[in-house]
């Protein structure tokens, strides 16, 4: 796989997990770099990235984006976390901008109709299909910080969740050097962690002891009802810890092959995100 030149990349949902890593290593390669956002003034975004105003739902708001763009990552949902419906007038903007290569961060096992417009585009694409973030750990921030407890049903289900970074990285090598198109690269980390596994990592790395408490089928479902999650969330959520595919606990070797070096480790991700919890 060879380096292209120095290019000009749009980032879509730049200020999100992977957004900010992206955009940040885009930057230290070399790379301009043009981030999307909704509301750019409150980006905050490293020096010397080009932050634009734009929702990807609103294809009005997208008109002037992709000038000069060479390539582009792409979430699949807008402002509302709704799936794209727009994705045949987001491409034919990308394509009569000269855009070459494109990534999508997916986050359904289908295609989406955004894939299909990415497809039937002809431009170099590449899907990154990640298994589960390390950031939802977060989730956990308050009752480690305030009880020292992680609260979670299912304790014996396993998660090769993957380091957003590493995401980033992934993407990062998709849209600026040969050799990515027409890949769906499933993405984990080095290790298939349980929840109790991930308490006890949380707390060897705060130096303090975590505990895990297991809640019970109808404790999380309530949770995830008090979180304002609809029924075909708390049912696809329920389906994937009770009979969970292989693909999400089966460690790969994939940011390795693309990257170059090995996956970030779940105590990694926690050590650069302690304070959160309390270290």
């Amino acid at each position: 796989m060879t380096q292209a030149e120095p290019s000009t990349v749009l980032v879509t949902g730049a200020t999100g997990h992977v957004g900010r890593p992206l955009v940040a290593e885009l930057l230290a390669a070399g790379h301009r770099v043009r981030a999307l956002s909704r509301r750019p003034e409150r980006a905050t975004l490293p020096a010397g990235a080009e932050v634009v105003a734009g929702d990807l739902a609103d294809t009005s708001s997208l008109s002037t984006v992709f000038a000069g763009v060479t390539a582009v990552h792409l979430i699949g949902f807008g402002g509302d976390y709704a799936p794209l419906t727009n994705g045949s007038e987001i491409m034919d903007l990308a394509v009569r901008a000269g855009v070459r290569r494109v990534t999508v961060l997916k986050g359904e096992t289908e295609k989406t109709a955004l894939d299909q417009a990415v497809e039937a585009s002809g431009l170099e694409w590449t899907y990154l299909a990640p298994v589960e973030f390390m950031s939802n750990a977060l989730e956990w921030a308050e009752s480690v910080r305030d009880e020292g407890v992680v609260r979670e049903a299912f304790p014996d289900v396993r998660s090769a969740m993957i380091h957003d970074a590493d995401i980033a990285s992934v993407a990062a090598a998709a849209l600026t050097a040969d050799g990515h198109a027409g890949r769906e690269y499933w993405l984990t980390g080095p290790e298939a962690l349980t929840a109790p596994e991930k308490a006890r990592v949380i707390g060897a790395v705060l130096g303090r002891d975590v505990r895990y408490v297991e809640l019970g089928r109808d404790e999380i479902v309530a949770r995830w009802r008090e979180q304002g999650f609809s029924d075909e969330d708390v049912e696809f959520f329920l389906t994937m810890r009770t009979n969970p595919p292989e693909a999400g606990y089966t460690v790969l070797p994939t940011v390795e092959e693309v990257t170059g070096r090995p996956a970030r480790t779940f105590a990694q991700w926690v050590r650069e995100n302690a304070a959160a919890f309390g270290g």
